[in-house]
């Protein structure tokens, strides 16, 4: 972890706190951190800085915290996916995460199998730790907003228009004929469908609220791959 995110309930005293577990476990295996070793923190919700370890064993480790620098600024995008493979979709909140998207929503297709919606991964303490993750891996201390959309023509009839209101509307598409824009300077809402793509009622619903069908490129990629290119695409 590039960034060791607290909780409010880890300070044992103004400016120091006492961290276990998994947190613990990495600063030791990863870090190979020592007592007077500074480390990158921040407050889940606020602000980013340093700790220093005060004290460190097998059981917890101990540090003197100082948090004066924001995190990051947040991308001005909506992120719609169609919820991806179980298997896929912890590297999807993830990487969304890190990247910095400002709100993530979930949603149903199609193509999108049943069974997904059923997956143990989508416990509210599983979505919680990816987007963890994601904030570790960004340096950033902001989560995403996240919702589960799980009627695809109630959302994009009724959610999604007031959503993407004002905003460049996107749906990436591999049959589209227009690339992806690059750098924009506005925020904007893209919306990223399935593996093999949204079927045609999908895409024509969306296109009828304003998304404009867009691609990368020739080859097919996987969600997570697709997600990384078209915001780097788009923002970097």
């Amino acid at each position: 972890m590039n960034l060791i995110i607290l909780n409010p309930d880890d300070f044992i005293a103004d400016g120091r706190v006492r961290l276990e577990g998994r947190r613990l476990e990495h600063v030791c295996s990863v870090h190979k951190a020592k007592v007077g070793d500074s480390l990158k923190v921040g407050l889940l919700g606020g602000k980013i800085g340093v700790g220093r370890i005060a004290v460190l064993d097998e059981q917890a480790l101990e540090m003197v915290v100082e948090l004066d620098q924001p995190p990051p600024p947040k991308l001005p995008l909506n992120l719609i996916v169609a919820l991806p493979r179980p298997k896929a979709l912890n590297r999807v909140l993830a990487a969304a995460t890190s990247l910095g998207v400002a709100h993530i929503v979930l949603m149903n297709a199609w193509k999108v199998e049943k069974s997904y919606w059923k997956s143990p991964r989508l416990s509210e303490e599983n979505l919680f730790r990816q987007r963890i993750i994601g904030l570790e891996q960004g340096v950033d201390t902001m989560l995403p907003e996240l919702q589960l959309a799980r009627f695809f023509a109630n959302f994009v009839l009724d959610d999604l228009p007031k959503m993407a209101q004002s905003t460049l509307r996107l749906v990436a598409h591999p049959q589209a004929a227009a690339t992806c824009p690059a750098n924009v300077n506005e925020p904007c809402t893209l919306v990223l469908g399935p593996e093999g793509g949204f079927i045609p009622d999908e895409l024509a619903a969306l296109e009828k609220i304003g998304f404009i069908p867009v691609k990368l490129g020739e080859r097919i990629l996987r969600t997570e791959t697709a997600l990384a290119a078209l915001v780097g695409r788009l923002y970097c």
